[in-house]
């Protein structure tokens, strides 16, 4: 089965540099099969078991630690659960500028709860959603400065990465 990892807050900058090659050979070792990874934003791609998968984030996460002394909260979801966030997209009509429009992937789905308030807030004219596991955020005046990015930033912490749709939609061709 497939899976999607995302590593939060590699090669952002200075810090934090993994090599995408180092990466690769890293998933590869944990015993995870047809490694990808896209960009140099930690993006990896592997086949594994759905027991595998669910182990796979602390797993990785341990050995960029202990193998390139770089922490980073890892997350990793299931193909199924991919295409769910993939396919249920409510603001396709709407967000038309891919590099304004991030997905939130919360690491746990129960984190969700947390995120409901901000859906009662008037952000006009930024625009969340929820589904299980991913946040909608469409950002017209772009995300540096999005007062919803900062919101969820600031509620959910490392408990969430963001990625843009045109990142998503490159991973998923590659899913």
């Amino acid at each position: 089965m497939r899976h999607i990892s995302f590593i939060r807050g590699i090669n952002v900058g200075k810090a934090k540099r993994v090599a995408m090659k180092e990466l690769r050979a890293l998933v590869g070792e944990l015993g995870f099969t047809n490694v990808r990874t896209l960009r140099n934003s930690g993006n990896v791609i592997f086949d594994t078991t759905r027991a595998k998968g669910k182990t796979a984030s602390r797993k990785i996460e341990k050995e960029l630690y202990a193998r390139l002394g770089v922490a980073a909260r890892v997350i990793t979801l299931a193909e199924d659960e991919w295409q769910v966030i993939i396919t249920g997209n409510p603001l396709e009509e709407i967000a038309t500028e891919p590099s304004r429009f991030l997905a939130a992937i919360l690491e746990n789905p129960e984190d969700r709860s947390l995120l409901l308030p901000l859906t009662q807030q008037e952000w006009i004219p930024e625009i969340i959603e929820l589904n299980h596991r991913v946040a909608y955020l469409w950002c017209p005046g772009g995300v540096l400065a999005s007062p919803l990015v900062k919101a969820v930033s600031g509620i959910l912490g490392e408990k969430v990465t963001t990625r843009s749709w045109a990142t998503m939609l490159k991973i998923d061709a590659m899913v």
